[in-house]
């Protein structure tokens, strides 16, 4: 059986829309049974689109969908490349009803779609069963959504009864690889090991360029060449679960045993048991090894049966986030930053806790107390940014801090400008462990 080969086009909402065209063309050029996968949703991603989708019904998917699928969509069909991607996040049938749209206008025949639904619970029946497993913590009143981590078989199915493309909302991240490859290698449920190899693939790919050298490069340490142009990865996945890991034809990056390493421990909490709601993966004994120029295999992954239970993870309104910056420049600047930064605090800390931050001082390694900024002496610094940060559950206290902020321009310390002021929707979340038979998944062809 030929080998299946498995690129990456995005690893998260908002990455490069140019990135899948190097990787598609790559596919083509080596020939053999290949798929695509856009993994697009973290978590907040999610949750932030189903805020979305209740103020416009027909949105809420990933908003840069037509941009990612209009360079490959035709390239993928014309040569029988599956899409697969979770760009469907809060409504997966308005991503396939667009998706459709887009064939149209590109004089492309309609696409056989399927969509994995059974993920979403904040309907009235999903939230009464999230309930039943936040009995302590769930808030009717600030309620937002719920969505359960689905796997990869009715991923497998759609691609085995011919979808072309497959949406999904919430599925696990690796799932978008282990899908295909379960279709293409006809993988039983209880193929541990296989399962466990594929995931593990899945898990190398889902966050795009790290692994092949973009959140690896530190220069002078870890060089990368060519970032600029950095390649999204492909695996090859064997019919043992093993795979090799490459980068697109002609790109830049590095794709080496350290590159792969450091994505496999990513987001691993414990590397003998990785759970995923297809296996549990064991990459303590697991082996990587660097086959050529860019080129790296990773074998020996062991695997476990799946949990009896599925993760959910349940959204709720976390209040408002306000934030403001104003620069202050040449001599005595943190000195007149500082004095804002005083302002500020008399003016609106009776209100609400307040965070602030000597941008070129000290803003990455304070705290939200500001004991360190308070500590530090004061510098002769001439570039110095004041950022003032607050949450509160309601917005009017938000809005009237970022007035403050703007009145510091002519009604604080000398020279101040560059203002600027932001405000979003925060969200707090609760996860829970609901038992897979209450959450049943399955997909349908649009």
């Amino acid at each position: 059986m030929q080998t299946l080969a498995v690129g990456c086009g995005a690893g998260f909402s908002g990455d490069r829309v140019d990135a899948a065209i190097p990787v598609v063309k790559t596919l083509i050029a080596r020939g053999g049974p290949a798929a695509l996968m856009f993994e697009n949703l973290a978590e907040r991603t999610l949750a932030h689109q189903h805020l979305i989708r209740r103020a416009h019904p027909s949105l809420g998917y990933e908003p840069l969908l037509e941009q990612e699928l209009r360079p490959i969509l035709a390239d993928c069909m014309q040569h029988g490349i599956p899409i697969i991607g979770n760009f469907g996040a809060a409504n997966p049938q308005g991503a396939a009803q667009r998706i459709v749209h887009l064939a149209d206008q590109l004089g492309l025949p309609k696409p056989r779609i399927a969509v994995v639904q059974g993920d979403d619970l904040s309907n009235a029946q999903g939230r009464a069963l999230v309930k039943q497993h936040l009995p302590d913590g769930f808030d009717d009143a600030r309620f937002v959504c719920a969505n359960a981590y689905l796997g990869a078989f009715e991923i497998a199915q759609a691609l085995k009864e011919g979808a072309q493309i497959v949406v999904t909302g919430r599925v696990a991240d690796p799932s978008l690889l282990l899908g295909p490859a379960i279709a293409h290698y006809q993988w039983r449920a209880t193929d541990w090991d296989a399962l466990a190899g594929a995931t593990m693939a899945g898990h190398l790919l889902e966050c795009g360029a790290q692994v092949s050298g973009g959140y690896f490069a530190d220069p002078g340490k870890k060089d990368v060449p060519g970032l600029d142009n950095v390649g999204f990865p492909i695996a090859e996945i064997f019919p043992d679960g093993s795979c090799v890991v490459s980068k697109a034809d002609d790109t830049g990056g590095l794709v080496d045993c350290r590159t792969v390493k450091e994505q496999l421990l990513y987001e691993v909490h414990d590397p003998a048991a990785y759970i995923t709601p297809d296996v549990v993966a064991d990459i303590s004994q697991a082996r990587v090894e660097q086959l050529g120029a860019n080129r790296v295999r990773l074998h020996g992954v062991k695997g476990h049966p799946r949990t009896a239970t599925l993760k959910v993870l349940a959204y709720f309104d976390g209040g408002w986030l306000g934030e403001g910056e104003i620069s202050y420049a040449g001599p005595n600047a943190e000195a007149r930053a500082r004095l804002a930064m005083d302002v500020m605090q008399k003016r609106m800390g009776r209100h609400m806790p307040l965070r602030f931050d000597l941008i070129g001082i000290s803003s990455i390694l304070g705290d939200d107390q500001g004991r360190m900024l308070s500590g530090m002496p004061t510098t002769l610094a001439t570039d110095v940014r004041l950022r003032v940060a607050a949450k509160h559950a309601s917005l009017a206290p938000i809005d009237l801090l970022l007035q403050e902020l703007t009145a510091l321009w002519t009604g604080g310390p000398a020279g101040g400008g560059g203002v600027r002021v932001a405000k979003r929707q925060r969200l707090s979340n609760l996860a829970c462990l609901i038992p897979r038979e209450q959450i049943p998944a399955r997909f349908e062809f649009v």
